[in-house]
C-alpha cells in the first residue's frame, strides 16, 4: 500500500517564504504528512481551498495587510471540512477568544519546536483541541451567566473527556462503547448546547459548565 494513502494532507497559508519553505520541507519530509498546497496569499489559498481536499489548515495569524480573522468568514461560507490550527508569534487574547469561537482546532507558537509542531498537526488531525492555557483563562474572565442544559450521564463524561482532550476513538476505548455511539454523544451535545464544532464544544464546557463535570 502507498504509504501516503492515509498520510494528512496539510495546506500552509503564511506570508513569511522563508518560514513557509521551512515547514514545507520539513513536513514534507516526514511520511504521515502530505502537503495539499502552500500560499502567501490568502485570496490564492481561498480559491484553492475550494478544489482540494485538506485535513488541517496550517494558517498563519498575522499575514501582513490581514490576520486569521479575516478567512473566518470565507471558510465558514465554503463549508471547509479540515482542521484549523493557527501558528502565531503572539496575538491579542480577544482575538484568541475570535478563533476559538469560530472553531478552530488549535493555536500553536511559532517559538515551539518543529517536533512540538509536527506532534500538534497530529492531534488536531484526530479531532483534538490544542488551545493554551493563556488564552483559556481569557475565555474564563470573559464568560457570563447562562442558562444550564440537563445533560445524560454519559454527555457529562464524554464533556469530561473533551477537556481531557482525548479523541473519538480514546473516549470509545475508556466506556467501553464504539466510534459511532461517541460521534452520537457528540451530536447530541451539539444540539443542547447550540455549538457546530469540537472546539466550540470544548469553549462552551469551559466557560460554562465545567463546575457540574
Amino acid at each position: 500500500m502507498n504509504a501516503t494513502t492515509n498520510a494528512i494532507r496539510i495546506y500552509l497559508l503564511d506570508d513569511h517564504r522563508l518560514f513557509r519553505e521551512g515547514l514545507r520541507r520539513l513536513l514534507g519530509s516526514d511520511e504521515r504528512f502530505v502537503i495539499a498546497g502552500q500560499s502567501g496569499d490568502s485570496t490564492q489559498a481561498l480559491a484553492e481551498l475550494r478544489t482540494t481536499a485538506v485535513d488541517v489548515l496550517v494558517l498563519d495569524y498575522d499575514l501582513g495587510k490581514e490576520n486569521a480573522l479575516a478567512l473566518l468568514e470565507p471558510l465558514r461560507s465554503m463549508n471547509f471540512a479540515g482542521k484549523v490550527l493557527i501558528v502565531t508569534a503572539g496575538l491579542p487574547d480577544k482575538d484568541a477568544l475570535t478563533l476559538i469561537r469560530a472553531g478552530i482546532s488549535g493555536i500553536f507558537h511559532k517559538q515551539e519546536s518543529p517536533e512540538d509542531l509536527q506532534r500538534a498537526i497530529l492531534e488536531v488531525a484526530q479531532g483534538r483541541v490544542l488551545i493554551d492555557q493563556q488564552y483559556l483563562q481569557a475565555v474564563l474572565a470573559s464568560a457570563q451567566p447562562q442558562a444550564t442544559p440537563q445533560f445524560t450521564e454519559r454527555e457529562r463524561v464524554t464533556l469530561r473527556y473533551l477537556l481531557q482532550g482525548l479523541a473519538n476513538k480514546e473516549i470509545a476505548g475508556n466506556l467501553n462503547i464504539s466510534e459511532s455511539a461517541v460521534k452520537a454523544t457528540l451530536q447530541q451535545l451539539f444540539s443542547k448546547t447550540g455549538v457546530r464544532t469540537r472546539s466550540q464544544l470544548v469553549l462552551l464546557a469551559i466557560e460554562k459548565y465545567r463546575d457540574q463535570l
